[in-house]
């Protein structure tokens, strides 16, 4: 008789085993793994979340009913069913419908009320969605501004370090790095920020960005401000208006490249090699008639004398020796020597960039691009001549983010 108890409630508990099963899927929004979305069963504790992937895993039974909640999204609800194994879910923004508006006077302004005070107002920030105020924006939006960023750091990780509370800092510019805004302790599987870069979103740090080119800085993490970036903005955002931004006016709405304004594009104007020796300066004719290299020197010690303040003899002195005698070590002396009739001058450093990159000299090429970029960040050809660089260094990372910030520009 005991035995027949026995096999009984072995029997019973086997077949309550056999009931619960295993539950596991992957939950998106727009085809983006969404981080830490609530799932549970209806009418039990039973419950558990997603991880960075938007992977999950629980047990249920069938008939259970489970719930995926996520702030911001639809809540969807799945009935398990006997064959339930893998459940994909994908989830989609909340719109709330109301029955009956009415409008009063708000202090809220519109987008283009916005765009005309952004120069002059600090508390605004330009975002991929639109201009934020944080007079009214639904939380706290902590800046830095360009005059409390400190342009001696190499890049956005060393500008953000130390400057805000309850934000953490990792790596460094050289091999790169991320933030973190909300903390560890808030969230159990915390994700780094993302950057949004006039307009730009961007998932991997921005180490390309020189300090001294930013104007504007913003750290968002209130959910409010942040859902709208959707399951990448989990870790918060931070926003970076750089002075690119910092146009003349609007076209229809739209910022216009300060490039354009000036006309910058190629006309097809450069000398060709007959019209360059037919045309070429008196100093060249005297270079190039030049029979030894020792002789070219001392023809080059008279003329520095007088075109010492000339930037265009410099850069022809340089390239004539570089390329005519090949004395790598006299040209580069005399850029050293001259240096001070470049530095500054963005037609000047951009010329021997040029020279540079058309002698496989691409390291130092980009040094210069980089230094055209922080004076001349309202051009668009800035970005061109630096993504080609960094592309000729195989730094496919930095050169994508800058062919996507020219093609935005062209596209405005």
């Amino acid at each position: 008789k005991n035995l027949f108890y026995i096999l009984c409630l072995i029997s019973f508990c086997t077949t309550a085993q056999a009931q619960s099963k295993t539950i596991k899927g992957k939950v998106t929004q727009m085809d983006n793994p969404l981080l830490n979305v609530k799932i549970s069963v209806s009418g039990s504790e039973t419950t558990t979340a997603t991880d960075t992937n938007g992977f999950y895993q629980i047990t249920a039974e069938p008939r259970d009913m489970l719930i995926y909640t996520y702030p911001g999204l639809n809540d969807v609800q799945i009935i398990v069913e006997d064959v339930t194994r893998i459940l994909n879910i994908e989830m989609s923004q909340k719109v709330e419908e109301l029955d009956e508006v009415t409008v009063r006077n708000s202090n809220r302004k519109s987008q283009k009320e916005l765009e005309e005070e952004y120069k002059y107002k600090p508390n605004l920030i330009k975002t991929a969605f639109g201009i934020l105020d944080s007079e009214t924006a639904p939380g706290k939006i902590r800046f830095l501004q360009e005059d409390e960023i400190n342009d001696v750091g190499i890049c956005i990780l060393d500008v953000i370090r130390n400057e805000f509370a309850s934000v953490r800092v990792f790596g460094d510019c050289q091999r790169g790095g991320g933030v973190y805004i909300r903390g560890f302790n808030s969230i159990s599987q915390a994700s780094p920020a993302v950057y949004d870069v006039d307009g730009q979103i961007l998932t991997n740090t921005p180490i390309w960005i020189l300090p001294a080119s930013i104007a504007r800085l913003a750290v968002l993490n209130n959910l409010a401000m942040t859902t709208r970036y959707g399951s990448i903005g989990a870790g918060g955002v931070i926003v970076i208006n750089t002075k690119t931004l910092l146009y003349a006016g609007n076209i229809d709405g739209k910022p216009y490249d300060q490039a354009k304004l000036r006309n910058n594009k190629y006309d097809n104007s450069a000398l060709s090699d007959v019209d360059f020796k037919e045309d070429k300066p008196s100093y060249m004719s005297k270079l190039l008639n030049a029979e030894t290299e020792e002789e070219a020197k001392v023809i080059y010690a008279n003329q520095i004398k007088k075109y010492s303040s000339s930037f265009y003899y410099v850069l022809d002195a340089y390239d004539y020796f570089s390329n005519r005698w090949k004395n790598q070590e006299f040209a580069e002396k005399i850029v050293k020597e001259n240096n001070s009739v470049l530095n500054g001058n963005p037609i000047a450093l951009k010329s021997l960039a040029y020279i540079y990159q058309a002698e496989g000299k691409f390291e130092k090429a980009n040094k210069l691009y980089e230094d055209v970029y922080s004076m001349r960040a309202d051009y668009a050809q800035s970005y061109l001549d630096l993504a080609n660089s960094y592309s000729e260094l195989n730094l496919n990372q930095k050169a994508a983010a800058m062919y996507l910030r020219y093609d935005y520009l062209l596209a405005e």
